[in-house]
């Protein structure tokens, strides 16, 4: 399984506005074209954070734990469309109530990306798509900040969890 090198995805500014198109190939190939995507953070009840294990055949950061979902948002696609859809393909998870925790731009060597991250809090079953992802299991808040910068994490979860969520109170409840 590979990703589609020509799947379309919006150019954007930094407040979102569609400037352009691209190809997933172009916008991952080190063009640092910016092109939109959206986060979820699920946490359960007890405060414990989702995270999924990237599979070994991504195209970016293969095999790390990374944010519960996270998706690019389709040419023609809104920030909301594109949520439910990558949170039902990856998570099979369809009855959340998303919180917005805002955007930002994120940049690596191959890629720059406006990021829409949201939370949920969510306490039913998460079936993690054998497609999409290598699994995943709810974290404890020690568990993560333990592994933090030992290669276990993409470095846009890292960047993440120390700019959004360390403090959030969905990990305190």
């Amino acid at each position: 399984m590979t990703d589609n090198a020509n799947e379309l995805f919006p150019v954007v500014d930094d407040h979102g506005r569609v400037i352009g198109q691209t190809t997933r190939g172009h916008a991952h190939d080190g063009s640092k074209l910016l092109h939109p995507v959206v986060h979820l953070h699920l946490f359960n009840s007890r405060g414990e954070l989702y995270l999924q294990r990237r599979p070994l055949w991504k195209d970016i950061q293969p095999g790390k734990w990374d944010t519960a979902c996270g998706g690019h948002i389709d040419y023609g696609e809104t920030v909301e469309q594109a949520l439910r859809r990558e949170v039902g393909e990856e998570l099979g998870v369809t009855a959340y109530e998303p919180h917005a925790m805002g955007h930002y731009v994120f940049e690596s060597r191959r890629e720059k990306e406006l990021v829409w991250a949201f939370a949920t809090i969510y306490n039913g079953p998460v079936c993690p798509s054998a497609q999409e992802l290598d699994g995943g299991r709810f974290w404890t808040q020690a568990e993560i900040e333990s592994s933090l910068g030992h290669d276990v994490f993409t470095p846009n979860f890292e960047n993440e969890y120390r700019q959004l969520l360390a403090a959030h109170p969905f990990f305190h409840p």
